[in-house]
């Protein structure tokens, strides 16, 4: 099965449609799917839910589909760094469905594994607990999550072989891995792809069976917030 695709545009062809749920890699401006973005960007695909940890920035990651109007939901933990966001949230223009950032995770992760659904004390007694389903265990109240199963899983890796064996760096394998678990069909960019058997199977972090397209490409290495001392 080819999995090496020439560019962004060539990866996502016969996947986008209107009206799509999405599971985007990333927390911050850190591991996200920049080229995949730009592409469904450029393809002009609408209506779209993301799962995602953040919205990136008003001109960078998920924040460039939010200019554009091509995001109707976002299924989200942290939303802070984005005006946009902001203003379409307050003027009623987006969805928003909150998430703590670890129940977005394990909702992610279990779809990716065929889990329907899961309880959990985070949450409880807030407004995320509103209109779930509640349950007792050994005298705590838990409330249910479903997982999430996306149409379509975009991700950044560091490395990639050709069967789709990944490997991230460092902070970049946060919300990344469980992402890649939840779609359907996964397109995966990375800064390298190497020879198959260069990678060590132990170094290994997601295996290649939920990888099924795959691109190399160039990318920022943007700092969202600098911070230095005066001199």
């Amino acid at each position: 099965m080819k999995k090496v695709y020439d560019n962004a545009a060539a990866a996502l062809d016969g996947l986008l449609f209107d009206g799509m749920f999405v599971a985007a890699g990333g927390f911050g401006l850190c591991g996200i799917p920049e080229l995949l973005l730009q592409a469904i960007k450029d393809a002009g695909t609408k209506d779209l839910t993301f799962a995602s940890n953040n919205a990136g920035v008003d001109d960078f990651g998920i924040g460039i589909l939010l200019q554009s109007r091509q995001v109707k939901k976002m299924v989200s933990s942290y939303v802070g760094e984005n005006a946009e966001f902001m203003r379409q949230y307050l003027a009623g223009e987006l969805e928003i469905e909150f998430n703590p950032q670890g129940t977005l995770a394990e909702r992610m992760r279990a779809g990716g594994c065929g889990i329907p659904g899961f309880y959990t004390k985070t949450g409880v007694g807030t407004l995320v607990a509103e209109g779930k389903e509640h349950k007792e265990f050994d005298g705590e109240t838990y409330i249910l999550e479903r997982g999430i199963f996306a149409d379509l899983s975009i991700v950044k890796a560091w490395k990639a072989d050709p069967t789709g064996n990944l490997v991230f760096r460092k902070t970049a394998r946060n919300f990344n891995p469980p992402a890649a678990m939840c779609g359907k069909v996964c397109v995966v960019e990375v800064e390298e792809i190497v020879p198959t058997g260069t990678l060590d199977p132990d170094h290994i972090h997601l295996p290649g069976v939920y990888v099924h397209r795959l691109i190399q490409g160039e990318h920022e290495k943007r700092i969202e917030q600098r911070t230095v001392r005066e001199a």
